[in-house]
């Protein structure tokens, strides 16, 4: 009898640990919606199409036109301008990070059992230890706190930015990040103790500027001739190869099929930087949407309805609910995100009928001033961001000229499009539809009650990485 129980007891506490999924979720930096092969024929990304084409493509999730915005939503579930992350991105020397109260998606995984671990980009504030990852909710880090960085020195401005949980990461110069990042992720696949459920968050460097890559990538697009666009290409192919050998790696350590991954760009690809949004409008930096609708997808484990598209609507502040109830938990409900896991791994409708793009009124509001969505409707009020425009590839000999960028102020003029019918923002309706506009407009209105302030003090000299023996290190604020 005794024995008995004790295979029984055995056998239960297997069974519930295999209930919940390991869960990776990736970001890819500045990722643009025509830069990947299941979209644009000439990308080569056979691992990524393979996860996107045999699980769920989203067509409609959107995301922050910059970084620390959408990386906010990602870990809060919150809207940015409600936490005051609305404004630009964090820069090294500013005293601020997302505000403590909230709490990251890692930490809500670790209440259900989950061992948590990133690696790769932060950038959400890292003035003081507390803003970092391992003080809020990952069991380790390996990664950098800033913007962006060398892919090769990893340093910004002349000073190192990599760490090693809390230790500068100074051995690893001349390699490329993407090598790097994988190696770690791996380790940790293979470290991994597969009793307990796996939460990995990986947001790549890749292929944010600088513009750099292994010369093996750039070989793999002779018929690009601009120099730039050749480049940016072969930072996406180098990302490719990562996801493969990541997802590689977990089958190896069985742990692959009772996975689910979510990829995500965490904005439209920067048109400056060789990116291609085509046939969206604009692109990073504005509220258009090239600038806001992410490349997104997700794989495996607990979904039904595979190897489709999903046109719902999702907004970045809904991944946290969404991987929560995935992990079979249950979401905070004082978030503005909601959870679809049962709309996507179904097919049902999303329940999500609006969200807004972004409200700024920080001057200049660089990544857009005002938009909303709701329903089929698109407001956008005043300064969109930019560039303007739709851009095809810049696969030719001269870098793609556009329109000189004019910043101007306030909520006009106002623009309406339906984004179900004219998802190009080719066909401007605010004058045929004013009813409709002043709909929006006051929705706007209701949202702009519940702004905060943005945290974008003025450079703080503390922060100098000199104090630091020349590595950006938290402490100084």
């Amino acid at each position: 009898m005794e024995k008995f129980t004790f295979v029984f007891f055995s056998v239960l506490v297997l069974y519930t640990a295999a209930q919940r999924p390991n869960i990776v979720f990736i970001v890819a930096d500045d990722l643009g919606w025509y830069d990947v092969g299941f979209r644009n024929p000439n990308m080569k990304t056979p691992n990524i199409d393979k996860l996107a084409t045999e699980g769920i493509i989203f067509e409609s999730a959107y995301v922050q036109p910059y970084c620390s915005p959408s990386r906010t939503a990602f870990m809060s579930g919150m809207f940015p301008f409600k936490v005051g992350m609305q404004h630009a991105v964090l820069g090294d020397s500013q005293a601020a990070c997302v505000p403590l109260n909230y709490t990251f998606l890692p930490q809500e995984l670790k209440k259900l059992g989950y061992a948590t671990h990133m690696v790769g980009k932060w950038h959400l504030g890292f003035c003081k230890w507390e803003c970092t990852p391992t003080y809020r909710g990952f069991d380790t880090f390996f990664g950098y706190y800033s913007a962006e960085e060398g892919y090769f020195n990893h340093s910004l401005g002349a000073y190192l930015d990599f760490r090693d949980n809390k230790h500068p990461a100074w051995h690893y110069d001349g390699e490329y990040s993407a090598y790097t990042f994988t190696r770690k992720a791996i380790d940790i696949i293979n470290e991994h103790n597969v009793s307990q459920p796996l939460f990995m968050y990986l947001p790549y460097q890749n292929v944010h500027a600088p513009i750099e890559v292994p010369e093996k990538y750039y070989n793999m697009y002779p018929n690009v001739i601009n120099p730039g666009r050749r480049t940016y290409s072969g930072m996406v192919s180098a990302l490719d190869e990562a996801v493969g050998n990541v997802t590689q790696a977990l089958k190896e350590k069985g742990l692959f099929e009772n996975t689910l991954i979510l990829f995500t760009a965490d904005n439209g690809g920067p048109i400056i930087s060789y990116a291609c949004n085509w046939p969206l409008r604009g692109g990073k930096h504005s509220i258009w949407e090239g600038g806001t609708r992410g490349v997104s997808f997700m794989y495996g484990a607990g979904l039904k309805k595979t190897k489709t598209s999903y046109n719902g609507m999702i907004h970045a502040v809904d991944w946290k609910p969404t991987l929560v109830t995935a992990a079979g938990g249950s979401p905070e409900t004082s978030i503005d995100g909601i959870s679809h896991w049962e709309s996507i791994r179904n097919g049902y409708p999303s329940s999500r009928t609006e969200f807004i793009y972004n409200l700024d009124d920080f001057e200049p509001a660089v990544e857009g001033h005002a938009g909303i969505r709701v329903g089929d409707y698109k407001l956008i009020m005043g300064y969109p961001g930019g560039p303007d425009g739709w851009h095809r590839p810049m696969n030719g000999t001269e870098r793609e000229l556009y329109e000189t960028i004019v910043y101007f102020k306030g909520d006009n003029p106002v623009q309406l499009y339906n984004i179900r019918d004219d998802p190009t923002e080719h066909n401007d309706l605010a004058a045929q539809l004013p009813d409709i506009v002043d709909k929006l407009k006051a929705r706007i209105e209701d949202y702009r009650k519940q702004m905060v302030p943005a945290l974008y003090p003025p450079p703080d000299p503390a922060s100098n990485p000199k104090n630091f023996g020349n590595v950006w290190s938290p402490g100084w604020c």
